[in-house]
């Protein structure tokens, strides 16, 4: 009768869990970098849908709908407001209450943790030019993107990024009010349509 062992050596045994952790070492960061990036992408699609939104509204009612952005702490707030006077969507307005929110406030980081609005540094902003500012939300001193009954609306450029170098672009076209998702591509320095 022989007497054959079952099982693993104490030294198969070390050299397994040494593998697994190698393993785990090198495709935790990769795995997190990834879901930040697609956190990121989310994000910018996302405030694009929302602002293609304010121009159907503008449409479809016939008047100025404007999303208005509200610096809070590092973030931003953003909402829907439509034109209550027939003078287009003004920030004194919204504050008298003459221009109403017709969407409930929103903010990014209540459904994308880890995206902020901003430009990372030394990323050129989507126009090529290098900024000196990281400010996210370009859309003028008023804060807010218009847009028009016909379908256009005022141009800007808000900027979101997340926790590692993911850094995206959502552009609002004037003469047309199309809304557009750009990437910046670290390794060819430029920004991409998405």
């Amino acid at each position: 009768m022989t007497n054959k062992q079952a099982g693993f050596s104490f030294v198969e045994l070390m050299l397994a869990v040494s593998l697994a952790g190698t393993l785990t070492a090198i495709a935790v960061p990769q795995a997190i970098q990834a879901l930040d990036a697609l956190r990121t992408r989310n994000a910018a699609h996302y405030l694009a849908l929302r602002l293609a939104d304010a121009r159907i509204a503008a449409v479809k009612r016939s008047t100025f709908v404007g999303m208005r952005f509200e610096a809070i702490a590092a973030d931003y707030r953003f909402s829907m407001v439509a034109d209550g006077n027939g003078n287009g969507v003004r920030t004194a307005d919204i504050q008298r209450g003459d221009d109403p929110v017709i969407a409930a406030p929103d903010m990014l980081a209540w459904h994308f943790e880890g995206v902020a609005f901003g430009l990372l540094s030394a990323i050129p902003d989507a126009d090529g030019a290098s900024s000196s500012s990281s400010d996210g939300v370009r859309v003028g001193s008023s804060g807010v993107i218009s847009m028009n009954p016909n379908g256009s609306s005022s141009a800007g450029t808000i900027y979101v990024h997340g926790r590692g170098r993911a850094q995206y672009a959502v552009r609002v076209l004037g003469a047309t009010g199309r809304v557009r998702v750009l990437r910046y591509d670290a390794a060819r320095a430029v920004w991409v349509e998405r």
